[in-house]
């Protein structure tokens, strides 16, 4: 078996709701919440609105890598110490959660190349899916991984992409797995 390459990141990261009552961070939100954007790490800058006076950080879920995409809720979950530096930013205006890198995104083992499969059709979901479905039958019939395995290792190393979303009624969405991750 290969290596999967590592990206730390902060998975759940957020302020609190303006309405009244208790929210879980589970679901993504406007505020943020279980964002798990693994480029939401070291250098990078997130913007999220504020709802509320002090805005009521809140963050955990650190991964130490996941693919894009979380296809199964699996990730190398890593304990870790965080850093980051607050400021608050008035008027800024915009109603969901913003990301600014410093640099290149991707930094991977892909010197090998990529399997790509894909899902065609008028739901992204369903689109998503096939993609995802088709790459863990291709790993399970070119190596002796059980299909659980193979979907856990595709949440941690493979990444989900919408490629084209302009001719309906169809879809196109891709799943990109490095091959290095099986070498």
């Amino acid at each position: 078996m290969g290596q999967v390459a590592l990206k730390p990141f902060v998975g759940t990261i957020g302020l609190a709701l303006a309405e009244p009552g208790l929210h879980s961070v589970v679901p993504p939100r406007r505020v943020g919440g279980n964002l798990d954007i693994r480029d939401n790490c070291t250098s990078t800058t997130l913007y999220l609105p504020v709802e509320v006076k002090g805005g009521l950080l809140s963050l955990g879920d650190t991964h130490a890598a996941q693919g894009d995409g979380e296809i199964c809720g699996t990730a190398i979950e890593s304990p870790m110490e965080v850093e980051i530096k607050v400021e608050l930013i008035k008027n800024a205006g915009f109603a969901f959660p913003r990301l600014e890198t410093a640099g290149p995104v991707t930094n991977h083992i892909d010197g090998q190349g990529y399997r790509i499969t894909t899902g065609i059709g008028d739901d992204l979901m369903l689109a998503a899916r096939d993609a995802v479905s088709a790459m863990i039958d291709w790993i399970c019939a070119t190596t002796q991984m059980s299909a659980v395995n193979a979907y856990m290792l595709c949440s941690v190393a493979g990444d989900l992409r919408i490629s084209e979303i302009v001719d309906a009624p169809n879809w196109v969405v891709s799943f990109y797995f490095s091959k290095s991750v099986l070498a």
